[in-house]
């Protein structure tokens, strides 16, 4: 199969089914340390690839950049590469007072706010991550006793909007945990062609904090950030050997 116009992979570069998406391409080299035999596969643009195995499961790393339209790119060609499970491994910022940084967010559906996933279906189509993932996300985090909540974000368009610091308080009191930029996409897409998602969101900026104090908070405070990052990871790569072992993919 020739490669594919973004990602530039093919199905004879990988035979992997299952994926990890993070945003930042940055993102893919940190995550490969946590995997054997490691292997990078190019870049293109945001879309940086590598590989690896995980207790002898073979797992692809692909970044997908900011925002739902590039994600989108990346799951339809993932796709037609043969994968079948994707785990977002993102960032966000929390929506609920009582989320510390380095907490992790399972996000089990996600508030269409992006323009990306209103592309491929209509406003009152659910964004929902799969529930056999979910179950075996929230099975690990009660095993390795970590911070991590299970609950609805949000998937907007923009950072710097006029109406931010209202838009949050909207979704907050309507109990959405955190703001990202790619999960409804993920999410909706995978619905529609079939594939099983799911996202895990680190946060990265505390609630009603300005956004430039959160952004300096956020160098500040590295290490808790980077603390949730590797629990994030490490959640993401026990589900995926345990769903291996049940006859996932």
């Amino acid at each position: 199969m020739a490669l594919q116009p973004h990602i530039q992979l093919s199905q004879e570069m990988t035979s992997a089914r299952y994926a990890l998406l993070p945003g930042d391409p940055q993102r893919v080299d940190r995550i490969v340390n946590f995997l054997d035999n490691p292997e990078p596969l190019g870049q293109n643009r945001e879309f940086r690839a590598a590989r690896g195995w995980y207790r002898g499961v073979e797992i692809l790393v692909l970044s997908t950049g900011i925002g739902g339209p590039s994600t989108a790119i990346a799951i339809e060609e993932l796709r037609q590469i043969g994968v079948t499970t994707l785990i977002r491994i993102g960032s966000c910022g929390a929506l609920q007072d009582n989320l510390a940084l380095g907490d992790v967010i399972i996000a089990y559906a996600a508030v269409m706010d992006d323009g990306t996933s209103r592309t491929y279906a209509p406003a009152g189509y659910p964004a929902c991550a799969d529930p056999h993932l979910t179950w075996e996300l929230m099975a690990q985090v009660r095993q390795m006793n970590i911070p991590a909540v299970c609950g609805l974000v949000r998937s907007h368009d923009s950072f710097y909007t006029d109406r931010e610091a209202e838009l949050d308080a909207e979704w907050s009191a309507r109990g959405v945990l955190g703001a990202d930029m790619e999960s409804a996409a993920l999410m909706t897409i995978g619905t529609l062609r079939g594939l099983r998602t799911a996202s895990l969101l680190n946060v990265v900026v505390a609630h009603n904090g300005c956004l430039d104090s959160s952004i300096n908070d956020y160098v500040q405070q590295e290490t808790l950030c980077q603390q949730g990052e590797e629990r994030q990871i490490t959640l993401a790569l026990r589900a995926i050997y345990s769903d291996s072992q049940q006859g996932g993919q």
